[in-house]
């Protein structure tokens, strides 16, 4: 795979010459971007998938819901659907896309749609919600919309800094696309990320002059769904895990350092199963012979797989700052006033 993608570096500088001039364009206004007189804060990253983009879209949630209508606005990948979409409760993952209908089931209090045409869905949205704060869900090269405010997610074994461009790397654009960021979040850190490890990643990004922040994945203590246990009883069971998320090895890490007996079945993200994989499933767990077992999956996996197999359940996340969440919640609470 290394190899194959060594051999695509030829189409590595079309892309990163293709995606330098666009962002250009935009810069000096040949392309033009439209702005909001309500608040938009944007969190994307510059890398494909797995950077941690809808806790940290829950984290923020959960820091203005309380004060400001707020909305979210994704594009809701491999959807069914088209154009703009308000989501209701009858809508399933097949027609908005599972992150976003994960965010309109767990936050009874917000608005959820969804639309490729970000300016256009923003426009829709506010009409008909009156919201007075949209968070954009991975939209940072979405340069047609000017937000208020840019999250730019990093991961902690996989900085921007030491990518390069698609195909040959996992680079949506340049890094010099961090420029755009108001502050960078090195996500997925270990719960004993040391100073020196700090240092040396504020080290690479100090060339962006840029506030950095980290943060971790905090699991849930407690699965949900079907069955609820304690997350240190799962040591007790033998469990099925289906995950088909981008980057499943933190839950993967986390379940062995619980001392969890479990068999893998790993799907691409955003995987939407089909009838005879659900029965391959439901006969895998069928086959497991002993009464405590179950059947476990992450929480942007239940929304697409509950209806289908009812004994499901799911392990939660959340994203925790490492430290300095006051001044965090302090800078984002500012650029929205």
């Amino acid at each position: 795979m290394k190899f194959i993608r060594f051999l695509l570096f030829p189409f590595a500088i079309i892309y990163d010459l293709v995606t330098r001039v666009r962002n250009y364009f935009f810069d000096i206004g040949i392309f033009r971007h439209q702005t909001f007189k309500t608040p938009i804060i944007v969190v994307g990253n510059l890398s494909v998938g797995g950077t941690g983009k809808t806790p940290q879209i829950e984290y923020l949630i959960r820091l203005f819901k309380d004060s400001y209508k707020t909305a979210v606005l994704s594009r809701g990948y491999k959807r069914k659907s088209e154009g703009f979409v308000l989501l209701n409760k009858h809508h399933t993952a097949l027609d908005v896309g599972d992150e976003p209908l994960q965010f309109f089931k767990k936050f009874n209090d917000i608005n959820v749609a969804v639309d490729a045409d970000r300016a256009s869905g923003i426009s829709k949205l506010i009409n008909q919600t009156a919201s007075d704060l949209i968070l954009l869900d991975d939209a940072y090269q979405h340069r047609k919309v000017k937000g208020s405010f840019y999250i730019l997610l990093t991961k902690f074994d996989a900085l921007f800094t030491d990518d390069f461009l698609l195909p040959t790397g996992n680079l949506r654009e340049s890094k010099l696309g961090a420029n755009r960021a108001d502050v960078i979040i090195v996500t997925k850190c270990p719960d004993t990320i040391s100073e020196d490890q700090k240092s040396s990643i504020l080290n690479k990004l100090k060339k962006y002059k840029k506030e950095v922040f980290f943060t971790s994945i905090s699991y849930n203590k407690k699965t949900e769904g079907y069955t609820t246990l304690v997350v240190d009883e799962l040591a007790n069971y033998e469990v099925l895990l289906i995950t088909g998320i981008a980057n499943p090895k933190p839950l993967l890490n986390f379940l062995n350092e619980k001392n969890v007996n479990f068999k893998h079945l790993e799907y691409a993200d955003h995987h939407h199963f089909t009838k005879k994989e659900i029965t391959a499933i439901k006969s895998e767990f069928s086959n497991i012979k002993t009464s405590k077992k179950i059947l476990l999956t992450t929480e942007k996996d239940y929304v697409r797989l509950k209806d289908s197999i009812e004994n499901i359940s799911y392990l939660g996340i959340q994203t925790s700052f490492v430290d300095r969440e006051n001044e965090f919640n302090a800078i984002v609470k500012r650029s929205i006033q």
